[in-house]
């Protein structure tokens, strides 16, 4: 079974992945660290973390998604069955979805740093990205090519270098980010990814056509 990676090395995490940054950027250690006060505004919890919301907040059904950007059955569920789920029934009213974030390893807290780093309006189409490019950016199991990787993903989504500077250095978030996906995987019981949460109920990955009929039951239809 895949474990979360332990809070004692997040620091480790973020330094071998913003250090390597900073050498390429020529930027000082002291810039990474500055305030994220030029960041977007966002809503957040008690943790500081924001939640990853699609659809409306008044939807009957929520369905919570723990996934890893390091997954490979999650860059599939993204594009098999959350793509029709959002046309079919996101973008009608019926479902909100809700993506909680799985570290299993450093790589895949770096990514989530960067998919998180321009707010809910950007995040979906940079976990689109991410898990479309997956076994691009996070094949090669060097740090240095995976951290060059996920800054082209973070210029695509129209961040500039100074923003993943700052996203990518913050351990503060890392920290806060990893005690949040523990605390949430404990809660739920998340052995594996992906795993969704269904109006409180857990069910493992699924087709999209046996998602549909859990979520047309529910439905009542």
């Amino acid at each position: 079974m895949n474990r979360l990676i332990p809070i004692i090395v997040v620091a480790l995490a973020i330094v071998a992945g913003g250090a390597w940054y900073l050498t390429q950027s020529g930027e000082e250690v002291a810039t990474a660290t500055q305030s994220q006060s030029d960041q977007p505004e966002m809503a957040a919890d008690a943790s500081g973390v924001v939640e990853m919301v699609l659809g409306s907040p008044d939807a009957p059904i929520e369905l919570i998604e723990y996934a890893s950007f390091t997954c490979p059955h999650c860059a599939n569920f993204h594009e098999a069955v959350l793509k029709p789920l959002k046309s079919d029934y996101v973008d009608t009213g019926k479902v909100k979805v809700v993506f909680r974030d799985v570290y299993f390893r450093r790589t895949g807290l770096w990514a989530a740093m960067v998919a998180r780093c321009g707010g809910p309006e950007k995040f979906w189409g940079m976990a689109d990205l991410l898990m479309k490019g997956q076994q691009q950016w996070a094949g090669s199991g060097d740090p240095a090519i995976i951290m060059g990787e996920l800054r082209k993903v973070g210029r695509l989504a129209g961040l500039t270098d100074e923003q993943l500077q700052v996203c990518t250095t913050d351990t503060d978030k890392a920290t806060a980010l990893t005690e949040w996906s523990e605390k949430n995987m404990n809660m739920h019981e998340i052995t594996g990814t992906p795993s969704l949460i269904i109006d409180g109920e857990k069910h493992p990955n699924m087709s999209y056509a046996d998602l549909k009929k859990v979520l047309d039951a529910k439905l009542g239809g």
